[in-house]
């Protein structure tokens, strides 16, 4: 008999920012460019991020974001 051995994913860690700026004003700018986007963080979890903006709420995925800022404005 062989003995199996169990794999276990490496565990995702979270930035530690991200909980310091929730409910705050931020800016995102995207690894695929384009226009950023500014609104309030409103929710987050280990694989999204929730903005609230001017024009509704946008679904944004981590994998996707190049920056996070923190807009004084």
């Amino acid at each position: 008999m062989t003995e199996e051995t169990t794999k276990t994913a490496p565990k995702q860690t979270e930035p530690q920012f991200i909980p310091e700026i929730k409910g705050k004003k931020v800016t995102i700018r995207l690894v695929s460019g384009g226009q950023p986007i500014t609104g309030t963080l409103e929710r987050y979890n280990p694989y999204e991020i929730l903005i609230q903006t001017v024009k509704g709420p946008i679904l944004v995925f981590k994998q996707s974001i190049a920056t996070i800022e923190e807009t004084t404005k």
